[in-house]
């Protein structure tokens, strides 16, 4: 998420100067007070001119944040997206899976869809494991691609299996496609967004 700032931490009674950083479902403290609190913990979030004001355990926090404090409090209070809203799909949208889905999350995002069907798709979900299953996948999806259509591919993550981010850019790329997004599926799976090149 990329925030941080340098002020003042008040928390329950005691101040001091801290660095501070707003990450993905977290705030890190650094400095003499160093802290990780997850956004789970904050209770009483408020934004109050220059001041984010919240509660972990019962304790009174503030931190001194100037004009952003706004800001950091919507963030922390705003739900995060669904894997379904991440992969672009919605009630609207045609899927068109290639693949066996093994992720229940994945299952769940697809749910959402308008209808899973190989016509007419608006996105292409593909799940590999090897190369040999990335290549059949980008031969059945290529002239929907040509078209303009894109693909997530869904792969597992860590080291260990037999494709990963990097061979899948490869491929891709030498194919004359371009990654545009990440997204991650569940703990134990990733997928890159791509779409073809577009040429003048």
């Amino acid at each position: 998420m990329g925030r941080e700032a340098t002020c003042l931490c008040d928390w329950a009674g005691t101040t001091a100067e801290v660095k501070a950083l707003l990450e993905t479902g977290e705030i890190i403290l650094r400095g003499t007070m160093r802290k990780r609190i997850s956004f789970s913990e904050l209770k009483h979030i408020k934004a109050n001119a220059d001041r984010l004001s919240f509660t972990v355990a019962g304790e009174k926090v503030q931190l001194h944040l100037g004009p952003t404090a706004a800001k950091w409090a919507a963030v922390i209070t705003t739900p995060p997206p669904t894997l379904a809203r991440k992969l672009g799909i919605t009630d609207k949208t045609i899927v068109r899976v290639i693949g066996d889905v093994c992720d229940e999350a994945l299952s769940e995002a697809l749910a959402e869809a308008a209808s899973v069907a190989t016509k007419d798709a608006s996105i292409i979900v593909a799940c590999v494991d090897s190369p040999g299953t990335l290549n059949a996948a980008l031969r059945t999806a290529k002239p929907q691609l040509l078209k303009g259509v894109p693909i997530w591919m869904v792969y597992a993550k860590g080291l260990g299996h037999a494709i990963n981010e990097t061979s899948i850019r490869s491929l891709l790329r030498e194919n004359g496609m371009i990654d545009t997004k990440v997204a991650s599926v569940s703990a134990k799976y990733t997928a890159l967004r791509f779409i073809y090149r577009k040429t003048e």
